[in-house]
């Protein structure tokens, strides 16, 4: 290692982590633990230094954020304010619009995906009040909760570490409103275009006698006794519309072929728009599910969520843990293309199940699960006392960090302790609240990117970004550092963009001659602002399933709004920081 210099190394080690984090092979936190563990290797931190970062303030603030923001989920005050303030008289624009910016709203005080998930069913509503597929509002909503997280210091975890960058470079961190200014700024107009142009970009075009029809699903059907011939099936099936993907005998896959019997204990597994129980009728089949107990049983579409309960547990789970009350019926095709039986097959964030019970059990299981509902509409009840207590608990940490100068860390931490000793939240809820693959994440990439830049190599590149914008008027530097973050964030998810542009950016903007919080302030807006790909947020890749997008639809409607985030950035920076 000696024939290599610091900076270097520090180098070659991010750019590994680059092609790993783009190669999406391996999970994001296990990149980090191997980018740090390089970093210990090679000397440039040391076996101390290395956790060093899981005793970061800006870490601890993270995961206290995610409990309190639980808490006020679970209590469902959000979600009942949200319905308020998107009345159902209103327009398709006005719904729009005033949904877009409730999401952006609380997505400035929650996590993002919590905000979406509270948000996206009356996404869906609004759709299909208006005979529009639900392509027309789930992906602006994804965006405009992206952008709201941009607005306060605890929006999104990327603010928070660039906090922490600031503290070590310039001896204070953000204040709670710092951003704000800009990121209003941008969000508004991000908004405006969202609610009356944005929408009309998207491919609704061939979507749309699709979107008319129910959605396609996957489940199992049995033969109703040893008589059925397989050859005689399958054209009953294709004349009810459906067809069977895989057949499982003994509880493993057998291949489809064009003769044989069928036993009572073998299993189709069959792909159709309708249920399973028409299907059966039409065919002579039966379904191993019970049309449901309850006389008022109806069927959900829930997209699992980063963060349910559910994601590693089987199907049976559900049954399980709504303690009988629930049960799913059906998966995404997409889902059964494991080719596995449906009682073994494994949740994972980002399935679509059809999950069948009573309106109150189902309104109560999906907040609990964190679960997108997508086709049906229940929400949860508001817990009025414990939504006030909840909403007084996260009032007081905000003013603890604005008036009271209190850490956001030492705030949300108190609240979070708060809520959990008040039983305001599921004790269960507590640390599975916690996306514990981003903290992994944050405390990893934290000291690899102090490495970047004690080592050296941020100064380098720093220097090279100096000398491409030398001479550049003040809004082009900065709408210059917010494009080149942005393209960076396309390929890495937002707090790893930070904490590489973070430190970059500070000693860019001493070249260049420009504040270094507006610089910070330009990588804040662009490590959240990729609205070119589904892969770049977690919110642009839970609504694609259910809105039915390809992978171009979102530079479609995003590629405008990214010229617009970038040009408003450079301008607003420019004014307040010349």
């Amino acid at each position: 290692m000696e024939l290599l210099s610091p900076a270097l190394v520090s180098t070659l080690i991010l750019l590994g982590a680059l092609v790993l984090f783009v190669s999406e092979r391996v999970r994001h936190d296990l990149v980090a633990l191997a980018a740090l563990f390089a970093c210990v290797f090679t000397g440039l931190v040391t076996p101390t230094g290395a956790l060093a970062g899981f005793a970061d303030p800006a870490v601890i603030a993270v995961a206290a954020i995610l409990v309190v923001g639980r808490a006020v989920e679970l209590s469902g005050v959000a979600s009942a304010v949200a319905r308020v303030a998107v009345p159902a008289s209103w327009g398709f624009a006005s719904r729009l619009s005033g949904l877009l910016v409730v999401g952006a709203l609380l997505s400035a005080f929650m996590n993002n995906i919590a905000a979406l998930v509270i948000t996206m069913p009356i996404a869906a509503e609004i759709a299909r009040a208006n005979r529009l597929p639900p392509a027309a509002t789930l992906m602006p909503l994804a965006f405009a909760t992206i952008l709201g997280g941009t607005t306060t210091l605890i929006g999104t975890p990327a603010n928070l570490i660039l906090s922490s960058v600031r503290e070590d470079a310039l001896g204070a961190p953000f204040g709670f409103f710092t951003m704000t200014p800009v990121a209003v700024a941008v969000t508004l107009g991000g908004l405006a275009y969202l609610s009356f142009i944005g929408w009309r970009l998207l491919p609704i075009r061939a979507a749309d006698d699709r979107s008319k029809l129910a959605p396609w699903r996957a489940f199992e059907l049995a033969p109703a006794n040893d008589e059925v011939e397989l050859a005689d099936l399958l054209p009953r099936l294709r004349a009810a519309q459906a067809r069977a993907v895989a057949l499982f005998r003994d509880g493993r896959a057998a291949p489809i072929g064009t003769s044989g019997a069928l036993s009572t204990d073998d299993r189709l597994l069959v792909v159709s728009r309708s249920n399973q129980w028409t299907v059966g009728e039409r065919t002579g089949l039966r379904s191993a599910t019970a049309i449901g107990a309850s006389p008022d049983a109806v069927t959900a579409r829930v997209v699992v969520a980063n963060g349910s309960m559910l994601i590693g547990l089987s199907t049976e789970s559900v049954r399980i843990r709504s303690e009988e009350r629930l049960s799913v019926v059906a998966v995404a095709p997409s889902a059964a293309r494991r080719k596995v039986p449906l009682v073994r097959l494994r949740i994972e964030a980002g399935d679509e199940l059809f999950v069948r019970g009573a309106p109150a059990d189902l309104a109560q299981f999906v907040a609990s699960a964190r679960l997108l509902e997508i086709d049906r509409i229940d929400p949860a009840p508001v817990a009025g006392g414990q939504a006030a207590a909840t909403l007084a608990i996260f009032g007081g940490a905000i003013a603890a960090i604005v008036v009271g100068g209190l850490s956001p860390a030492l705030a949300f931490l108190g609240a979070a302790a708060v809520i959990a000793a008040a039983r305001l939240i599921p004790t269960r809820e507590v640390y599975r609240s916690i996306d514990w693959s981003i903290i992994v994440l944050l405390a990893a990439m934290i000291p690899v990117g102090q490495s970047f830049q004690s080592s050296g190599a941020a100064t380098i590149a720093a220097g090279l970004l100096g000398d491409a914008l030398a001479g550049q008027a003040l809004p082009v530097t900065l709408g210059a550092i917010c494009a080149l973050t942005l393209l960076l964030s396309i390929f890495l998810n937002n707090v790893a963009t930070a904490v590489i542009m973070g430190p970059l950016a500070i000693d860019a903007a001493g070249l260049l001659g420009v504040s270094p919080d507006a610089a910070l302030l330009a990588v804040l807006i662009g490590a959240s602002a990729d609205f070119l790909t589904p892969i770049g947020h977690q919110n642009n890749l839970l609504v694609m399933g259910p809105g039915g997008y390809r992978f171009t639809d979102y530079a479609r409607m995003g590629a405008p709004l990214v010229v617009m985030v970038v040009v408003t950035t450079g301008f607003v920076l420019a004014r307040l920081y010349s």
